[in-house]
């Protein structure tokens, strides 16, 4: 299912120009040549809804007060009109107050001489409007904007080019635009293209159709949010990457429905054809957006030579286009094919569709081709053979999105006298392709309903062998570890006394292993893993002995085993890789390298997470995929690559339907703004992360939220706020005596306790994370013992002790790449150089913490940094030391970039800065900073 944008009041037309930097970049070079006296003609060209009427104008917006621009354009049926574009240029001269020349060319248009030989005074007349034109030309600069050229008349064509001839060393730049679907050869507007690009007297820009990035940026402009994939690809499909069409989409709300303006014009193109070729045009949409030959030639059932004729005919009319020489057509888009399939009446489109199908299937086509053509055309039991058939082959090579849609089609189709088991295989069958497509509700559904149906034939091996995987799709779907294990407790009490049932017991267990490995429950997850193995015995078990190891390898790694817990999750995916098992694969890719994200172990992540991308990809397991992305981003967070955390998070919110990745993906981008200092929206993506974990109950989903949000109140000058977040997560660790998640609370929570003047209570949270951290001795943890210790030290002036233990914690978070408390400590280090007597050495850390802040955009610690340094004086008021440059810099009337540029940040971060003196002075104009540091000196 592909969702689109949710509807609010969206802008029709994208706010900025997509996809074309280097046409505008290239023309407005041009312009400037042409300003300083090298005129000459660039045409820009490319198919209706290209954006070329966008680029002009931008390209006028930019030129806009340096010159006067000329507007003017054809229109349908110019061409019969003698010198109509021309006309249309004096009008525009006459707007932009150059009435004589505006004068001189109409007067000589309208009240031209009759008389004599017409080829004489053809001659003469296009010579006075050119003279006339080159005249204005050599009063620049000036700025003609001339669109939609495919519809000029001859004697304006010739005069343009003439006049194209003459501009070399005037100071004037003409812009023509036309579509390069209806300049063909051997056509007036053909030949005039080809005489001028032959002659080199023009140039010409021709526009290409955005890829799915440019499609995206115009999701992201016009609705605020980024695309999911899904709904980027449908969009892309439909749209061709023609950014009026994108725009129509997005407007009508639906990418399903072909937009009016579309429907229109093809309506009205269709009604000009013959009924036969109307009738070949049909038929063309029905079999698809590609068609061939034998194919279209079946299901219209005309003759050959009829076919023939038609195709001319609508290639002609650009409706189709011809694929090489093999007898292959595409329609010019896709709206196209859309708009003429939506227009046939409902009877003969159910008949086409038959013939489809009917001769789709004699030619051996593919099962899941046929079994729509036959669903569509009303045979539900051609459909539903086809759709089985189908879908055993999208299994087979991991296509899960189109084996999803097949079960679904066997679904709707399905005979009346289906069984229960067979309907409950469906189910079952279905669910899978589901949770691997992300659809984790609609698997859930099919799941339960498929061990409903088994339940109701008395087959409780079937059914309990169905609770694994209702209990992952549940868990995707927020539900708590007590529900979700107690439809394991439920299933194996049912199967007792069940036959050959101790796979089905194995099988169970493994899924309780699993889920209280999920809650970090390590010892019942160990012990539940142990029962799993111990009954999977054989070669048929081999599947659910790898999903073993990666629960039990998981385990190991968070209780402190890390080489032995590596080594198991890597051989568990080695084994499952070897032996073909994709799900399992994916599910260990998952595992090691979400832990190795965890656990401060960067590099392992990078590694893993990237190999499970490219197998989930390929796979199509996209809630794997998803997750993993989520999890990138959490890694490029903590190593300072946000702008790929950025992006990566937020592509992950767009996709995610699981629980869990979007859980990961709020804490990223809550990690990111607080790192901008952006509290607010920090605030509030770290609270939605919480409330969802939470609900969950699970340690690893709402821990990192609640450590998010003690750093929030620290920004905020809220230590006792900060406390009561660190105590949060200081309990719901001792309770699992975990380590991972609450290494970052241990130093937080320090700084909190001294903030509020409580050096008795930071040790005695020291004391409570030393217990577990030590205990667990998991390596990329232990750092933040150091630094606790140094910070406490520095608070009691011990700073020799302080300097020590300071910098034993930066190697360590250095070596771990761990950036957040890594850039910290070197404040941290720089206040204890101050306290010491080492100017030199606090000002040589503070200048690398500020180096850091810049290269990742984190205002907050360039603010911390600058807390430490020597500020501008008591007139500073709420502004910082590096805020306090830029103020001063506005006031001198430096642009961003400039202040950028002084100050060797990026333009991005020296905007961020105005923001935040804005806010903090309370102000909404730059005069006004100008004016506050007048005051303040």
């Amino acid at each position: 299912m592909v969702e689109e944008p949710a509807q609010r009041s969206l802008e029709r037309v994208s706010p900025v120009l997509v996809g074309r930097d280097e046409a505008l970049a290239h023309a407005l070079r041009r312009w400037e040549a042409a300003r300083l006296g090298s005129g000459q003609l660039l045409l820009v060209s490319g198919e209706a809804g290209i954006g070329k009427s966008r680029l002009l104008a931008e390209i006028a917006n930019r030129v806009a007060g340096s010159a006067p621009i000329v507007d003017a354009g054809a229109f349908p049926r110019d061409a019969e009109a003698a010198g109509a574009l021309i006309l249309a240029i004096s009008d525009g001269l006459h707007r932009v107050g150059l009435a004589g020349p505006a004068a001189l060319l109409r007067d000589r248009l309208l009240h031209t001489d009759r008389t004599g030989d017409p080829a004489r005074r053809r001659r003469v007349l296009v010579g006075d409007l050119t003279e006339t034109m080159l005249a204005v030309a050599e009063g620049g600069p000036i700025l003609f904007r001339l669109e939609d050229l495919h519809w000029a008349d001859d004697i304006s064509l010739e005069v343009l080019e003439r006049v194209a001839s003459g501009l070399a060393g005037r100071p004037a730049l003409v812009l023509a635009s036309y579509r390069s679907d209806e300049l063909v050869p051997h056509t007036p507007p053909g030949a005039w293209r080809a005489r001028l690009l032959e002659r080199r007297a023009a140039e010409e820009v021709r526009l290409q159709r955005l890829d799915a990035h440019g499609t995206a940026a115009i999701v992201e402009a016009i609705t605020g949010v980024v695309p999911s994939t899904d709904y980027l690809a449908s969009l892309q499909s439909r749209s061709d990457g023609i950014p009026l069409h994108v725009e129509e989409l997005i407007a009508g709300g639906a990418t399903a429905a072909v937009p009016d303006t579309v429907a229109e014009a093809v309506g009205s193109r269709a009604a000009a054809l013959d009924s036969g070729t109307r009738a070949i045009l049909e038929a063309g949409s029905v079999v698809g957006r590609t068609f061939d030959l034998d194919l279209l030639g079946a299901t219209a059932q005309q003759p050959a030579e009829s076919v023939d004729t038609a195709l001319t005919i609508l290639v002609d009319s650009h409706l189709v286009v011809p694929v090489g020489d093999d007898g292959i057509f595409v329609f010019r888009h896709a709206l196209i094919c859309d708009a003429v399939y939506a227009g046939i009446a409902p009877n003969r489109r159910r008949s086409l569709h038959g013939s489809v199908a009917t001769a789709a299937e004699r030619a051996g086509l593919g099962d899941a081709y046929i079994s729509e053509h036959f669903e569509r055309a009303g045979d539900a039991a051609s459909a539903h053979r086809h759709a089985l058939a189908g879908a055993a082959e999208a299994v087979r090579v991991s296509a899960h999105r189109e084996a999803a849609e097949l079960y679904r089609r066997a679904q709707r189709t399905a005979p009346q006298d289906v069984d229960g088991p067979a309907r409950a295989a469906l189910h079952a069958a279905l669910a899978v392709e589901l949770a691997a497509i992300d659809d984790n509700e609609s698997a859930e559904r099919c799941l339960v309903e498929a061990i409903d149906l088994y339940r109701l034939e008395g087959d409780e091996r079937a059914a309990a062998l169905l609770v694994a995987p209702l209990m992952a799709a549940r868990h995707l779907l927020g539900v708590g570890l007590e529900e979700r294990s107690k439809l394991a407790s439920v299933a194996l009490e049912r199967i007792e006394g069940v036959a050959d049932v101790s796979p089905v017991r194995a099988e169970l267990l493994g899924a309780l292993a699993a889920a209280h490995m999920l809650d970090r429950r390590l010892e019942e997850a160990t012990e539940f893993g142990r029962q799993a193995a111990a009954l999977a015995t054989g070669p048929t078990a081999l599947t659910l002995r790898i999903d073993i190891d990666l629960t039990l390898g998981s385990v190991l790694v968070f209780a402190g085993r890390g080489a032995e817990g590596w080594a198991l999750l890597e051989s568990a995916i080695a084994a499952s890789a070897a032996a073909g098992l994709e799900a399992e694969t994916a599910r260990g890719y998952r595992m090691v390298g979400t832990s190795a994200s965890v656990l401060v172990e960067y590099d392992r992540a990078e590694k893993w997470i990237a190999a499970g991308l490219d197998q989930t990809a390929r796979t199509e397991r996209w809630n794997d995929y998803h997750y993993l992305a989520a999890h990138l981003g959490h890694v490029q967070w903590a190593t300072g690559e946000s702008r790929e955390a950025e992006l990566g998070a937020r592509h992950a919110l767009a996709d995610a339907r699981g629980i869990t990745t979007r859980i990961t993906a709020l804490i990223v981008c809550g990690y990111l703004a607080l790192g901008r200092a952006e509290l607010d929206s920090a605030r509030a993506l770290l609270t939605e992360a919480l409330e969802q974990g939470e609900r969950m109950g699970e340690l690893q989903r709402f821990s990192p939220a609640l450590w998010g949000l003690a750093e929030v109140a620290l920004a905020e000058e809220d230590p006792a706020l900060a406390v009561r977040f660190c105590e949060r997560g200081f309990e719901a660790s001792e309770q699992v005596a975990d380590a991972a998640y609450l290494f970052p609370f241990v130093v937080t929570g320090v700084r909190a306790f001294l903030d509020l003047h409580e050096p008795r209570l930071a040790r005695e949270l020291l004391r409570r994370g030393e217990r577990l951290l030590l205990a667990r001795g998991i390596p990329g943890t232990l750092p933040a013992l150091d630094h606790a210790r140094g910070l406490i030290h520095l608070a009691e002036g011990q700073t020799g002790s302080a300097r020590a233990l300071l910098e034993s914690a930066a190697a360590g978070w250095t070596e771990r790449r761990r950036r957040w408390e890594g850039d910290r400590v070197l404040v941290d280090l720089a206040r204890c150089a101050i306290r010491s007597k080492r100017p030199a050495e606090a000002s040589r850390l503070l200048a690398e913490a500020r180096r850091r802040a810049d290269a990742t955009g984190s205002l907050l610690l360039a603010s911390l940094a600058d807390a430490v340094g020597l500020r501008p004086g008591a007139d500073a008021g709420p502004l910082s030391a590096r805020e306090f440059e830029v103020a001063r810099l506005v006031a001198s009337g430096s642009t961003n970039r400039e202040i950028a540029t002084a100050l060797t940040i990026s333009p991005k971060t020296a905007s961020s800065h105005i923001e935040h003196i804005l806010a903090k002075l309370g102000y909404s104009r730059r005069a006004e900073i100008a004016a506050w540091v007048t005051r303040h000196g």
